[in-house]
C-alpha cells in the first residue's frame, strides 16, 4: 500500500479503518496517509447491462470528489474523518487510502503527498485501484470491483 519506495504497510490484517490507524502509527518510519473520497456513478450513455450492474452495486465509474493527506496521529478516527468530509458538502461512497512512508524519522512532506495524491486520483479514474485500501461509509474494508 505504499508506492513511495518505502516499506509498505501490511494491509492483510486490516478490516476496519481503526486497524489502519493502529498499523500506521506503529510503523518504523512515520507515515502520511493519503485519502481520496470517491463516488460511484453510471457512465455517460450507459447500456442496459451497465445500468443493471450499477443497481446491484457491481458496476459504475469511480469519480474522485475530494482528497487530503494527514498524519495518522492527527486522524481522530473514521467517524471524525467522515464528519469533516461531510462538512465539505460533497457526497462520497468509498474512501481510497494509501500510505507514504517517511525517511530517517520524518514523515513525507505535504509537497510529496500532493504529487502522490494526484497520481492516486489519476489511477482511480482509469480503474487502477489494486494498490489502495478501500473503505465503505462505515469504515469497513470494501472491494470496489466486486462482482
Amino acid at each position: 500500500m505504499d508506492r513511495s519506495g518505502g516499506r509498505p504497510i501490511d494491509s492483510e490484517n486490516i478490516t476496519h479503518f481503526s486497524d489502519l490507524l493502529q498499523v500506521a502509527c506503529t510503523q518504523p518510519e512515520p507515515q502520511r496517509l493519503l485519502f481520496v473520497f470517491v463516488v460511484s456513478e453510471l457512465p455517460d450513455n450507459p447500456n442496459k447491462d451497465q445500468v443493471e450492474r450499477y443497481k446491484t452495486h457491481r458496476g459504475g465509474c469511480l469519480s474522485p470528489v475530494m482528497y487530503v493527506s494527514m498524519l495518522p496521529e492527527k486522524v481522530a478516527g473514521f467517524n471524525s474523518l467522515k464528519d469533516e468530509s461531510e462538512h465539505m458538502g460533497k457526497h462520497w461512497d468509498m474512501l481510497f487510502v494509501a500510505a507514504l512512508a517517511g525517511k530517517e524519522g520524518h514523515a513525507p512532506s505535504l509537497d510529496v503527498a500532493e504529487g502522490r495524491l494526484q497520481m492516486m486520483v489519476e489511477s482511480i479514474q482509469v480503474g487502477i485501484v489494486e494498490d489502495f485500501l478501500v473503505f465503505n461509509r462505515i469504515g469497513e474494508v470494501a472491494n470496489p470491483v466486486a462482482g
